[in-house]
């Protein structure tokens, strides 16, 4: 049966899993790039984009993690692009080139439709316009049995956390402050959500906590 995962999500010491101005100058916010120095070195995310090399241990195995058994994937329109409101054209395809790293259908969240984009590797982008059940609803066929990944942004996550939708998550908190941002857990109790931490692996570069839902 298909879980929903959250993985390899960077957060910083005061909660926040992105800067503050996300544009394409800045696609992570200013300062966000800083939470995700962890797994910039790593042998997962040099092969991600066609490098050789990269370091191993334990960083690595939670980025390799992240890729186990995922047959689909599902996130917001802002982690797709900075293109806000109606689509201009079909001039933007992503931030990551002709080959994604993600080599399974994804489902963006979006307000305005958008026909759907092949890419080179066997990563296709859909467009959902209806609400995150009909996206999971989805993920979930298009998995067939394999899980389905979350990868953000923050307010997608958000939106699945509050929902109870999401079985696991994994959180790489990096020894990083910013101050301003957009934070991923205020206002949710994840207790209350029945969500349990499972797993506690700091190392250098960040504590990796794992939180399971019972």
């Amino acid at each position: 049966m298909s879980k929903l995962c959250v993985r390899s999500f960077s957060l910083s010491l005061d909660g926040y899993g992105a800067g503050p101005g996300q544009d394409l100058d800045n696609p992570l916010g200013v300062g966000g790039k800083a939470l995700h120095q962890w797994a910039f070195s790593t042998r997962t995310f040099q092969k991600m984009f066609g490098n050789e090399g990269g370091a191993t241990g334990v960083d690595d195995d939670f980025a390799a993690r992240g890729f186990d058994n995922i047959g689909a994937w599902i996130m917001g329109r802002n982690m797709f692009g900075p293109v806000r409101g109606a689509w201009p054209d079909d001039t933007w395809k992503g931030w990551w080139g002709d080959n994604p790293p993600y080599h399974t259908q994804v489902f963006v969240l979006t307000h305005h439709a958008r026909p759907s984009i092949t890419m080179e590797g066997g990563t296709v982008f859909h467009f959902v316009t209806d609400d995150i059940h009909a996206a999971l609803q989805r993920a979930t066929e298009a998995a067939g049995g394999r899980d389905i990944r979350l990868g953000g942004g923050v307010d997608t996550v958000r939106q699945y956390l509050r929902a109870g939708l999401v079985d696991e998550l994994h959180l790489a908190i990096s020894p990083v402050l910013l101050g301003a941002g957009e934070n991923l857990l205020a206002g949710i109790d994840m207790p209350k959500l029945g969500y349990k931490v499972t797993e506690y692996v700091p190392t250098p570069n960040a504590a990796h906590v794992v939180l399971t839902k019972s």
